[in-house]
C-alpha cells in the first residue's frame, strides 16, 4: 500500500503491505517538535501502522527522545557567511569550478516556481535516461507530472536556476525546516551536455548564498553515506564543497507487535543496506555496464 494522509498538520506517507511503515512525506526536510502527539494519532488512525520513523533535526546530534533509534547521517555544511564558505571552507578545486561556470557565462539566480520553470526542469530531466550509471527516475515524465512533483512544499521551498544564454541548464530545489535552521537540497540536477561549464558547482554556491542571506545555519546535501556505501564521486564532490558527515538519531517507534518483531529482526532496513560493501561494489559495476550498453 502507499497512502498519503495528513496527521497533526503534517503530511505522512504509509507504505508497505505486510509491514506498514510511516514517515513524514518531507522526511529529512521537516521535523517533529512533538513526536508523542504524532504517535497517539497514528495509533488512532483507521489505517494500521506498524512502525513510525523520524529524524532529529540539526544541530542536536545527541539522542533527545527515549525511543528506539539507529544512527543516520546528513551531508551537512555549516553556513555563516558566503565569504567564509568561499574563502575558508571549500577546496581549491571546487572554487575554481565555480569560477569556471561564471567565466563560461553561467548565471545563477533564485527563480519563482511557475510554468516556465517547470518546463525548463522538464527539459533538464528528459536530456538523458541514464545518470551516474543507473536509470534516471525522472526521465520520460510528462510536463504535468514534473509540475505536480516540483510543486510540493512550496511554502518552504527556494528554487535556484543555472542559466546559459537564457536556457535553464540546471536547478536546485531547497526545502527548509519550520525553524529556518536547516535547508536540504530536495533536487539538484544539471544537464550532462553542459558539464564543461560546471553548473552544479555554481548551483551549490547559489544555495550557500541563499542560506546565508536568510540566516539558515545548515545546508544539507542529502546523506553523506547510504547504507554500506563508503566512497564514490558524489561523496568526493561533497567533500570538496565542504560538506561533512554529521550523524543524527533516527527513531523507530513500533506501534504493533509486528512492528516490534520487524525492528528487532532488521526488516525495517532496505535489502541494499544489508548487503556487504564488497558485493555492492560488484553489483554497481554490473549495473553501470548494463546501462552503458543500453545507451550505446
Amino acid at each position: 500500500m502507499d497512502l498519503l494522509t495528513t496527521i497533526c498538520g503534517k503530511q505522512v506517507r504509509i507504505q508497505g503491505r505486510s509491514l506498514r511503515m510511516a514517515r513524514l512525506e518531507a522526511d529529512s526536510f521537516q521535523f517533529l517538535d512533538d513526536p508523542g502527539s504524532m504517535v497517539e494519532h497514528l495509533r488512532a488512525c483507521s489505517t494500521r501502522v506498524d512502525l513510525f520513523t523520524f529524524l532529529q533535526r540539526l544541530p542536536e546530534t545527541s539522542p533527545k527522545y527515549d525511543y528506539p533509534m539507529e544512527w543516520d547521517n546528513f551531508a551537512a555544511l555549516q553556513v555563516t557567511t558566503f565569504d567564509n564558505w568561499w574563502n575558508e571552507q571549500i577546496g581549491f578545486k571546487a572554487r575554481n569550478k565555480a569560477k569556471q561556470a561564471e567565466k563560461k557565462g553561467v548565471a545563477v539566480r533564485e527563480v519563482p516556481f511557475d510554468d516556465a520553470l517547470a518546463r525548463g526542469i522538464w527539459h533538464v530531466y528528459n536530456e538523458s535516461p541514464v545518470r551516474q550509471g543507473r536509470a534516471f527516475a525522472h526521465y520520460g515524465k510528462d510536463i504535468e507530472t514534473v509540475y505536480r512533483e516540483e510543486a510540493t512544499f512550496l511554502e518552504s521551498s527556494i528554487f535556484i536556476g543555472a542559466f546559459w544564454e537564457d536556457q535553464l541548464i540546471g536547478f536546485v530545489k531547497l526545502v527548509h525546516d519550520e525553524t529556518l535552521t536547516q535547508a536540504g537540497m530536495m533536487n539538484i540536477v544539471s544537464m550532462v551536455s553542459h558539464r564543461d561549464k560546471a553548473p552544479t558547482n555554481a548551483l551549490v554556491a547559489g544555495a550557500v548564498e541563499s542560506c546565508a542571506k536568510r540566516g539558515i545555519s545548515y545546508l544539507v546535501y542529502s546523506k553523506f553515506n547510504y547504507g554500506n556505501k563508503r566512497q564514490d564521486g558524489i561523496i568526493d564532490f561533497k567533500k570538496r564543497n565542504a560538506f561533512q558527515r554529521i550523524d543524527v538519531p533516527r527513531y523507530f517507534l513500533p506501534l504493533t507487535t509486528l512492528g516490534w518483531m520487524a525492528f528487532r529482526l532488521g526488516f525495517h532496513k532496505r535489502l541494499w543496506d544489508r548487503i556487504p560493501e564488497p558485493l555492492l561494489v560488484k553489483l554497481r559495476e554490473i549495473r553501470k555496464n548494463r546501462y552503458a550498453g543500453r545507451q550505446k
